[in-house]
């Protein structure tokens, strides 16, 4: 009798005369069924696998170019810095140019003629303060923009972790500076043409100057947000 037909009748006897069939491990694992059970098994995890590939792969992905484009953020936030460092530094020198520190109409800098650099500073639009001002917006607001590009598929910013903590700070205090930003181009439109809505130097002395101290203040709060959301990050 063939291996595979006497095991079959074992099989069907031992209900019917009460046999205890105990099969040799070595045998069992050359029988035909048992390979197929282990090519099903095989095939099952292969595929349970394949599963669960394209979820891992995505998140891995996203977080190479979460890395990618942190890096990009990163130096254009230190390049925004730089650049607002200069125009608050500009803008600090046309304020004592124009309005001295509590100074009247008559005897700012201007008026005293020892205006920096020089006299020229007085009239005009102040191309050093403005050239400055929009180059330091427009690395701003595309920095902005890349915190917003970088994914985070496994909640970086979430849970009680010191980094955590931190990430959650730093995104707070982008909506602070943003705000600052915001104002500021409409406080420097004003300051710088004030002219435009009726106001002149003669006449208008002290609503001019309180526009500027108030664009001047607001700057100043913005460069010290800005510079806190920055310095928290830097590792």
């Amino acid at each position: 009798m063939p291996p595979m037909s006497f095991f079959a009748a074992m099989v069907l006897a031992t209900p019917i005369f009460g046999l205890s069939l105990q099969v040799d491990p070595s045998i069992a694992s050359s029988m035909p069924f048992a390979v197929d059970i282990s090519v099903e098994a095989a095939a099952a995890a292969a595929a349970a696998e394949d599963d669960a590939a394209p979820e891992g792969l995505d998140v891995a992905s996203a977080l190479e170019r979460r890395a990618k484009i942190g890096k990009i953020h990163k130096w254009m936030g230190i390049s925004t810095w730089i650049g607002m460092t200069a125009t608050v530094t500009f803008g600090a020198i046309q304020y004592r140019n124009l309005y001295g520190f509590f100074a009247g109409r008559d005897d700012n800098p201007c008026a005293r003629g020892d205006a920096i650099p020089n006299q020229d500073a007085c009239s005009g639009r102040p191309w050093y303060h403005t050239v400055s001002s929009v180059v330091t917006g427009v690395l701003y607001f595309t920095t902005f923009g890349l915190s917003y590009a970088m994914p985070d598929p496994i909640g970086l910013d979430e849970g009680d972790s010191r980094s955590a903590r931190t990430l959650r700070r730093h995104k707070r205090l982008r909506w602070a500076h943003f705000g600052g930003m915001a104002a500021q181009a409409l406080l420097g439109f004003l300051s710088s043409s004030s002219h435009r809505i009726g106001l002149d130097r003669t006449n208008d002395y002290g609503a001019q100057r309180a526009i500027a101290t108030t664009h001047m203040l607001v700057g100043a709060a913005t460069y010290i947000t800005l510079t806190w959301s920055g310095a928290i990050m830097i590792k």
